[in-house]
């Protein structure tokens, strides 16, 4: 298998995707709720692409498969503060749904890697 790095990972890729696209739509709203809501939306969303990242700095497989569990518990986190926009009116129930798909979709990823390093950490 040749060397691929992380920049260049789907899964890494999507969570920038997406994190990005949570930035633009933060930086509309009103001081109030971009402080409060939006400021933790953007950190829990730019947190799982660096925890992706610094699996990606890793050798040994459980620390790697750590790293990915704290992305997929930033993800988690993302998805509580999506669901407070949407329901404190921040967002459109479309922006919504297209989100949490793209997360649900960045989720099933993040196990795929979670399984591989797990198989990979019982290889050696």
């Amino acid at each position: 298998m040749s060397y691929e790095p992380i920049e260049e990972k789907r899964v890494y890729l999507r969570a920038e995707q997406v994190a990005d696209e949570i930035w633009e739509i933060v930086m509309t709203w009103e001081e109030f709720a971009r402080r409060n809501v939006g400021g933790q939306l953007v950190r829990a969303a730019d947190s799982i692409g660096a925890n992706i990242a610094e699996a990606g700095g890793r050798f040994h497989p459980n620390d790697v498969k750590n790293f990915l569990y704290h992305s997929r518990g930033s993800l988690r986190e993302t998805k509580f503060f999506l669901r407070r926009a949407l329901q404190r009116h921040l967002i459109a129930t479309e922006v919504f749904q297209r989100l949490n798909d793209e997360l649900e979709n960045l989720s099933k990823e993040l196990n795929g890697q979670i399984r591989h390093q797990k198989e990979r950490a019982r290889q050696q």
